[in-house]
């Protein structure tokens, strides 16, 4: 099956106001940048996103904060979007963090069909608040429930047609899980090849779990700040 989509806006298209949505990347490597894009540029309006991430201001995920689009957030790191952290503190967003190696076990329980699991992280701190608590050999772990999406936007390096997708070094993060953990899944791509041009080797998401798959017209690709601090010999 042909699963190829001719651009991010008709990857889209169909998207509705109100849906969750994952979207990969850990910073600002990753991500589904075309797609995001195109979600601005369609003007959806109160999504509840899940991702490790909240992008930066003027790029990624920061692009739908600065557009209003976003009503909830559920994720490990935003500390480098300032935006993010005023809508919060003026109770214009709901923001939810966890620990993030909870978060990604979420994704990939709700992908896997497992409806909850339990963790130590976060026993006697607020992530603890109203959550179940049992004790196993002497230990305390809290019960973390699954999560899933209605609509998962992923980034992979390479797919063939049939939307098997390879991912490359670093951007691999969280797009994996993902795109197990939604009722639709849309892959941005960088390549595109015919079935049977890809290493089954090398394939880490089989094309069962994708069902649209489109190639980034743009990648710009940015890195979040880097501070260097001037050696000083004392």
């Amino acid at each position: 099956m042909n699963k190829v989509i001719k651009s991010p806006d008709a990857a889209v298209a169909d998207l509705r106001d109100g849906m969750t949505v994952m979207l990969g990347g850990f910073g600002l490597c990753g991500i589904p940048e075309n797609l995001i894009a195109a979600m601005v540029r369609k003007g959806l309006k109160g999504l509840h996103t899940i991702s490790n991430n909240m992008g930066v201001d003027g790029f990624g995920m920061g692009l739908m904060l600065e557009a209003e689009m976003i009503a909830s957030h559920i994720g490990s790191y935003v500390g480098e979007n300032r935006l993010l952290e005023k809508l919060v503190i003026a109770g214009q967003l709901d923001l939810t963090l966890i620990p993030q190696g909870t978060l990604a076990e979420r994704i990939r329980a709700g992908g896997a069909g497992i409806p909850a699991f339990y963790v130590p992280a976060g026993v006697g701190t607020v992530v603890a608040e109203g959550k179940e608590v049992r004790e196993f050999d002497g230990k305390t772990y809290l019960m973390e429930r699954a999560l899933r999406a209605d609509v998962s936007l992923v980034k992979a390096w390479k797919a063939d047609t049939h939307g098997n997708l390879v991912y490359r070094m670093t951007a691999r993060n969280f797009n994996p899980a993902m795109a197990t953990a939604a009722d639709l899944t849309i892959a941005e791509v960088e390549e595109l090849v015919e079935p049977g041009r890809l290493d089954p080797n090398e394939i880490t998401t089989p094309g069962i779990y994708v069902d649209r798959v489109v190639v980034g017209p743009l990648f710009k690709k940015p890195i979040e700040s880097r501070f260097i601090q001037e050696y000083v010999q004392r």
